[in-house]
């Protein structure tokens, strides 16, 4: 059975869940509006077996709806153009969540995302961010949560070049998502197909692979 704060938390983000097989395409006026970090994300879509739910904005089913019957290899690279952002870019990897992080030893502080020394990504984030600093105070990696809605928070994480292969990046993905389920919601994990040093993350962290599937078009 779905964890309850999964299933609120697709339902939420995508405006349906769940669906039976095929593509089910949803109109959300949740894509028309700046989402965690201020930005639009005018195409999400996640995939559980046969069945895919791809949520759009309203003024925009008609255009995506037309692109429905290509196979979602072909659908994807067209979605910028279909929600009228063709310079935007797409992503498409795995859609993972944890309800039993790894049990790694914390490793960060959870400091204010406003703090000196932090890396611009890190300041997009609405609420504290976690970090680990060296002696000296300087940076060496981070992770932030992008709190969606009530049910689900992503979590991203970020490791410096120089503190590389340090097994950092895992211990905060682990900490993170220990709070985030002592908030009461479920934490995800997404990343590119394509970016291994992510998905080993994610492994060891203890956000295993299901084979569910995430895409969307997001800004550059």
């Amino acid at each position: 059975m779905l964890d309850r704060r999964l299933h609120l938390h697709l339902a939420t983000w995508l405006g349906q869940w769940p669906a039976g097989p095929g593509l089910h395409l949803v109109s959300s006026h949740r894509r028309a509006r700046p989402a965690w970090d201020g930005r639009l994300r005018p195409a999400l879509a996640v995939s559980a077996g046969h069945s895919t739910v791809l949520s759009v904005p309203p003024d925009r089913v008609a255009a995506v709806r037309a692109l429905a019957d290509l196979p979602l290899d072909r659908l994807i690279p067209a979605l910028p153009a279909a929600v009228g952002l063709p310079d935007w870019s797409t992503h498409d990897g795995p859609f993972r969540w944890s309800l039993a992080p790894a049990p790694l030893p914390d490793v960060g502080e959870w400091i204010p995302r406003t703090a000196p020394g932090l890396p611009p990504w890190l300041r997009l984030f609405d609420s504290d961010v976690l970090v680990v600093r060296a002696p000296n105070g300087r940076y060496l990696a981070g992770a932030g949560v992008k709190r969606h809605d009530a049910y689900g928070h992503e979590l991203a994480v970020g490791t410096a070049t120089e503190a590389r292969g340090r097994g950092l990046a895992r211990r905060l993905v682990a900490q993170a998502a220990r709070r985030v389920l002592d908030e009461g919601a479920v934490p995800t994990y997404l990343h590119e197909r394509s970016n291994h040093a992510s998905a080993r993350v994610a492994e060891a962290a203890g956000f295993p692979d299901r084979g569910w599937r995430s895409f969307g078009v997001y800004p550059r």
